[in-house]
């Protein structure tokens, strides 16, 4: 199976350049590339060349033909840039769409071209009306899952068409207030959860009590003492235990057929990285400003949505403390924690040295204290988490990608974070839909 991912930026250019609609229309997406271990392939679409009227052969209310000057430009800007290609065309009208003969007899020899000039791209035709998309593999191949990337994803078409019978009682309120299709779409869900403590454990319940039951476990940590008056489903006897296999066995206790891989590791390390890459959403709940940084390149290098949160309790002498909480959704068209100032690349730095590297370094002195937690906060930023989560799949109307919580007034305060120009992280001059063509940045000792 195929997933075309087009960040909502990209397809809102690519409606703009069809209008005023009277004549078929084409555009040509330059797309990264990421294969699944699990042999899914993605396509991620990270940016647009609109032809100009000379670059047309032919253009009509029934027909639109590329020249082939157009062709051979951009076959050559996706292969200095490692990047598939997309061939868009438009049908005019409203209704279904389905590819038509002319298109099957065009797309060979494109098809034929390109096995020549990009023998390592998946490229891919894609088919837009009014109301209609269809996608394909070029020259008449697989039929090719299409969704919008961004604040939600939108699935366009899923060739698949799956049927929507929850089955499982269990989770008929939750149908009556989300939808079926959502339900069915959280059923179908790998998710990824990047530290087990506060936020994390309290994450990986909400998540399987919702019906996630395709979970991927990632932390570096044991139980200890100081832990057990946050952590979710420890007790004594798991001081000095594996974090991820505590919360492994707090989810299979609701439901024993999960899909669990646990991995006791920390993401700075490149190989613990990619057991994030077959994931489909991310949940950051690690402290570190190296992890974090990793996480971001991440999500947008490979369109993986990722909801990072974050619980602070400032301890004052003299003073009750002053709690806050910070949730941001990184993904296509948002802002990163670069652009946000989130993550600072001092302490970026400091994180991935090693320990000889560390004792070396003359700017770090002593070590951390542990910062003050409690369980309250953390079950309220792991809530508003898992509220992103059910936004982006279009089950509630949270509309809230990044919000700050101050439990002094209370207060939930939306907030906006655009993408800076030139970002090396969110932006097409970064890592920005790279796929596998760009290294994954951590720490390979």
């Amino acid at each position: 199976m195929t997933d075309l991912l087009i960040g909502a930026h990209e397809f809102a250019k690519l409606r703009e350049s069809f209008l005023p609609g009277d004549r078929e229309g084409a555009a040509v997406l330059f797309a990264g590339l990421h294969r699944r271990r699990d042999g899914r392939m993605r396509l991620l679409a990270r940016a647009v060349l609109v032809p100009d009227h000379g670059d047309y052969s032919d253009r009509g209310p029934a027909g639109v033909v590329l020249s082939p000057s157009f062709v051979a430009r951009a076959a050559e800007m996706a292969r200095k840039g490692d990047f598939s290609l997309v061939f868009v065309h438009t049908h005019i009208g409203p209704g279904d769409v389905h590819f038509s003969r002319v298109d099957d007899l065009g797309e060979q020899p494109l098809r034929e071209f390109l096995s020549r000039r990009l023998p390592d791209a998946l490229n891919a035709a894609l088919l837009i009306s009014g109301t209609d998309v269809r996608c394909r593999s070029l020259g008449g191949g697989e039929p090719i899952r299409v969704a919008i990337a961004g604040e939600r994803e939108e699935i366009l078409h899923d060739p698949d068409d799956p049927s929507m019978d929850m089955g499982d009682e269990r989770y008929d309120r939750q149908v009556r207030a989300l939808g079926a299709s959502v339900q069915h779409r959280l059923g179908r869900l790998r998710a990824a959860i990047v530290g087990l403590g506060g936020t994390g454990s309290i994450v990986a319940q909400q998540l399987v009590h919702l019906g996630v039951h395709d979970l991927i476990l990632v932390d570096p940590d044991v139980v200890e003492t100081t832990n057990l008056n946050r952590l979710v489903g420890a007790t004594r006897s798991d001081v000095g235990r594996p974090k991820v296999f505590t919360a492994e066995r707090y989810i299979r206790s609701v439901e024993p057929a999960a899909a669990i891989r646990a991995v006791m590791g920390d993401i700075i390390h490149v190989a613990t990285a990619r057991e994030l890459l077959d994931a489909d959403v991310i949940f950051g709940c690690t402290d570190s400003h190296g992890s974090r940084a990793v996480l971001q390149q991440i999500a947008y290098q490979y369109f993986i949505p990722c909801f990072d949160m974050g619980a602070v309790v400032a301890v004052r002498e003299g003073r009750a403390p002053a709690s806050y909480g910070r949730n941001q959704l990184l993904a296509p068209g948002l802002g990163c924690l670069s652009c946000s100032g989130v993550v600072d690349s001092e302490q970026v730095r400091r994180d991935m040295l090693t320990a000889y590297e560390r004792k070396a370094d003359p700017y770090i002195i002593g070590g951390h204290d542990p910062a003050p937690a409690v369980i309250a906060l953390n079950g309220i930023v792991a809530s508003i988490a898992v509220s992103q989560l059910l936004s982006y799949l279009g089950g509630l109307p949270f509309g809230a990608p990044y919000a700050l919580y101050d439990a002094s007034v209370p207060r939930l305060r939306q907030i906006y974070a655009a993408p800076l120009e030139g970002c090396s992280v969110c932006s097409p001059l970064g890592a920005y839909g790279r796929g596998d063509s760009w290294e994954l940045w951590g720490r390979t000792d």
